[in-house]
């Protein structure tokens, strides 16, 4: 079987067994969205076989470099097969060919069967070499982004025709599988060539056409050229036996599925399984008028949803939700309400932002039920006033002992709180839950299609797609038949994932650091995203003033050593004056040439061969970036979002979820990252005040990070240096400088703090010596004495 590339799931493991099941749980999701959502009416896996095939034998380095697989995959691999029998799936192997030859040759039989004619073939896989299949009668489907590729896709994508797909991969040659292609010809260049030409041998026959690198690039690849389109041209001819007959799908063996899910602990698989086989003819939307037959390749498992995946999905089916629009319904509601363990609360709203005009309040209890509150729709909806609904429901909303539970939930207490109401009592949100668990996307849609295969109602169907731009619909705009199902859904989802999640969490054993850590945040960061900041806007023009003048003397300058005025903001422009003009060495490069990044002319600027006129010009360069983004980042930013406002304050959006690290992130606009190291960025922050009566308070941890280390590592001397209470960083700063301990300065200090995170992370003497303007032997020799220090 190959390496499947499954999506991202936490670490798991069987109750029962002890063993890992996170490849088999992903697998059997997959699988039984597969069924779910088209009923294929004919199934069959392909899958590599172990040893060599027919492509090795041609060329011994084809996949010498490809990483071998989990450590933890091989043992699931039995227990996946015996899934997919379970489940009545013939498994197709053959030694010497691989899975995509498999699918090819089976695809071939099909289209050439006259009892076949009818039959038309989805194959599940994204992998583009399986795309010299497509035809009329073949598509391929991407299972986790819910995207079709046909013969017309693959046109208006790519440019080229299923005949010219093992062309274009011959030319451009592919890393995973190591095979060799053209050296400085990418899968655009490719197709360009193909689509002049024709074909690679018109190509050869053509090359006195082609002229400088491009031509001497594809003479030296003549030789190897027939080679590597043997290898990547898949073979439709395998001498395997298939009875069409027998990958007919319904034979599954529900009460053995049923035990081995119990095993291995896949609860809501069961659950999914039997809702399946209770309803064996229910079809989505996406499946109607669904193709009969699907190959399923195991051997390409891909990434997780993506944020479109549902464009064309969406069902509420089996599902009771209702408006509430009479004043006897709204007492009735918050009767029921207020008898709940756990409320799921959503917000709809006019445009976006917190500050954005509320169109109506969703809420569930219940898993399959939903109601929706408006306060606006059209004159033809009825319903009642917003103060109505929001005073009817204030008891139950601010009532910090009812529990309340959503998706992305800060929003919608900041919707509720620009209406005087203070949402009260959250005790879980799914969007952090995802988090926590280190599944691979966070969206409602997304988890609803991962966790619980329900395709929700994608908002383009009530407000149209993106591509209107101001022509978009408005909330209140949509007609109350089509939003009730929409945002009832939404509180119900979360809710169903609010259970689902929970346990996860507590499986994983970080469900303390969600209920006792993560989930009251939501409210904390909800009050200070509300209050926001205050800044002074006359502070913020000044010294914009200021920098404008400093970045228009550098323009002169830089222009003065380049010898013409030029755009510098331009890494074209500025790259052709540092690698043509003064030959500076190229640092690294990227897909479009050498790279000119703050990183690149940090090194120029260090480099000791270079003489300090030489030197300057990148220099010059830094500094010039460095005001420039001051200035349009935070001073003329900052300054618009004060004066746009009505309460004087910036209200930046705090991220419980942006970081790996588990770190607050913030944005619109980016507090934290307002520098502060330099004399500049400590006159940017001088622009934040308090209220009069007031003061601003900050407050750190004290080498929080080195003081982990030391607790997890038990390092003698770093646990000395702790409990003797000393600066660890400054006394790395002094042996770094050579100066005393009260002579260090903050700069220096700051920099002995980058390396000691640095050195625990992997930095090495080079950048190490880059980084602190010592020498490459002083730093290797700083390394080395640190890991002795502290081994």
């Amino acid at each position: 079987m190959g390496t499947p590339q499954l999506p991202q799931v936490p670490p798991m493991s069987s109750p029962v067994t002890g063993e890992p099941t996170g490849a088999i749980f992903a697998f059997t999701n997959m699988l039984l969205k597969l069924f779910d959502q088209f009923r294929p009416e004919y199934v069959a896996v392909a899958i590599d076989m172990a040893g060599k095939t027919f492509r090795d034998e041609m060329y011994d380095q084809y996949k010498a470099t490809r990483d071998p697989p989990p450590d933890d995959f091989h043992p699931q691999e039995h227990r996946i097969f015996q899934i997919i029998r379970l489940f009545g799936i013939p498994i197709l192997g053959q030694e010497g060919v691989e899975a995509d030859d498999i699918i090819a040759t089976v695809a071939r039989r099909v289209l050439d069967a006259p009892e076949c004619r009818d039959v038309k073939i989805r194959i599940i896989s994204k992998d583009k070499d399986l795309e010299q299949l497509l035809e009329d009668r073949i598509t391929m489907f991407d299972i986790h982004k819910d995207t079709t590729i046909d013969v017309a896709s693959l046109k208006r994508d790519k440019g080229i025709t299923p005949d010219q797909v093992a062309d274009v991969l011959a030319l451009t040659g592919d890393k995973v599988d190591n095979i060799p292609g053209v050296n400085g010809i990418g899968p655009k260049t490719a197709t360009k060539l193909i689509d002049e030409y024709g074909t690679i041998d018109a190509i050869f026959e053509n090359l006195d056409k082609i002229k400088g690198k491009r031509h001497d690039n594809l003479e030296k690849a003549r030789p190897h050229m027939d080679l590597v389109r043997q290898l990547v041209r898949l073979k439709d001819d395998v001498d395997i036996p298939f009875d069409f007959s027998k990958a007919r799908a319904g034979t599954v063996d529900a009460a053995q599925l049923h035990n081995l899910f119990e095993e291995l602990g896949f609860h809501r698989h069961r659950q999914d399984l039997d809702r399946l086989l209770r309803h064996p003819a229910r079809k989505t939307e996406a499946s109607a008028g669904a193709f009969p037959t699907g190959l399923f390749e195991s051997a390409v498992l891909n990434d997780a949803v993506d944020e479109a995946s549902n464009e064309e999905l969406g069902c509420a089916d089996d599902c009771d939700y209702r408006a509430v629009t009479t004043t006897k319904q709204l007492d009735e509601l918050i009767t029921i309400l207020s008898q709940q363990k756990l409320i799921s609360v959503d917000t709809e709203t006019i445009g976006l932002g917190h500050s954005a005009a509320l169109s109506g309040i969703c809420l569930a209890w219940k898993s399959g039920a939903g109601v929706y509150v408006p306060v606006q729709s059209p004159e033809t909806s009825k319903h009642l006033s917003k103060q109505q609904v929001l005073e009817k429901l204030r008891p139950v909303l601010e009532n910090p002992d009812l529990p309340k539970c959503g998706h992305n939930l800060k929003y919608d207490a900041l919707v509720l709180r620009h209406e005087s109401v203070k949402l009260a009592g959250i005790r879980f949100d799914s969007m952090i839950g995802s988090h926590l668990a280190n599944l691979p996307a966070h969206g409602l849609d997304q988890l609803a299609l991962v966790l619980l295969k329900h395709a929700m109602i994608p908002i383009s169907r009530l407000i149209g797609p993106r591509s209107l731009g101001a022509r978009q619909k408005t909330m209140d705009q949509v007609e109350l038949e089509q939003v009730v199902p929409y945002a009832a859904e939404d509180a119900d989802m979360a809710l169903r994932l609010t259970d689902h999640l929970r346990t996860m969490l507590r499986e994983m054993g970080i469900r303390k650091l969600a209920d006792e850590v993560e989930m009251p945040l939501v409210e904390v960061l909800a009050e200070m995203e509300h209050h926001g900041i205050k800044v002074d806007p006359e502070e913020l023009g000044r010294q914009q003033k200021a920098l404008t003048g400093r970045i228009e003397q550098l323009r002169q300058e830089i222009y003065d050593k380049a010898g013409e005025p030029f755009n510098i903001d331009s890494p074209k422009q500025l790259g052709h004056l540092l690698f043509k003009k003064f030959k500076l060495p190229v640092v690294k490069r990227t897909k479009t040439g050498p790279s000119t990044d703050m990183e690149v002319l940090e090194t120029l600027a260090e480099m000791d061969e270079l003489t300090p006129d030489r030197a300057a010009f990148p220099l010059l360069i830094l500094e010039y970036r460095q005001l420039t983004k001051l200035v349009g980042t935070y001073l003329e930013r900052l300054r618009e979002k004060v004066l746009e406002g009505k309460t004087g304050r910036v209200h930046a959006s705090f991220h419980q979820t942006g970081t790996a690290t588990g770190r607050l992130s913030s944005n619109n606009p980016n507090l934290q990252n307002i520098p502060i190291r330099t004399e500049i960025g400590r006159q940017i922050r001088k622009a934040f005040i308090a209220e009069a009566g007031h003061q601003l308070i900050s407050a750190d941890y004290s080498q929080i990070e080195l003081r982990i280390l030391a607790h997890l590592s038990e390092d003698p001397a770093l646990l000395k240096a702790f409990h003797a209470d000393q600066d660890i960083h400054a006394a790395v700063a002094g042996r770094v400088f050579n100066v005393a301990a009260d002579e260090i300065t903050p700069e220096q200090r700051h920099s002995a703090k980058t390396i000691n995170f640095g050195i625990i992370y992997g930095m090495g003497a080079q950048r190490l010596a880059r980084q602190t303007g010592i020498s490459l032997p002083e730093a290797q020799d700083f390394v080395d004495g640190y890991f002795q220090t502290y081994p």
